[in-house]
């Protein structure tokens, strides 16, 4: 028997009645201790709590749809940047004669 065989099979007898054909079954257990509380939230999270309800998501659609027409709008407005002229290019004349 190899030592990573070895491993794995202690690592199968951590878990009472439960057995796991593949070798990640310590990440896969069931954590006791956690809790729903994750700390202070940002601003951030705050606002996106904020703007997923329905009342206030219709109104935080409406404002995002419209920043999208006025930006596009202002972006079809802008005037390309004129390239410089390019001057002729001389091409020799044919010899004559």
């Amino acid at each position: 028997m190899q030592a990573g065989g070895m491993a794995f099979s202690l690592e199968c007898n951590l878990f009472e009645g439960a057995r796991f054909a593949l070798p990640f079954a310590r990440s896969l257990a069931h954590k006791i201790g956690m809790d729903n509380d994750t700390g202070p939230n940002s601003a951030v999270q705050r606002f996106v709590q904020w703007a997923i309800k329905p009342p206030q998501s219709y109104a935080v659609y409406l404002v995002c749809l419209i920043l999208v027409f006025t930006l596009s709008f202002y972006a079809g407005t802008l005037k390309p940047k004129q390239a410089p002229a390019l001057s002729p290019v001389a091409t020799p004349a044919a010899p004559r004669g």
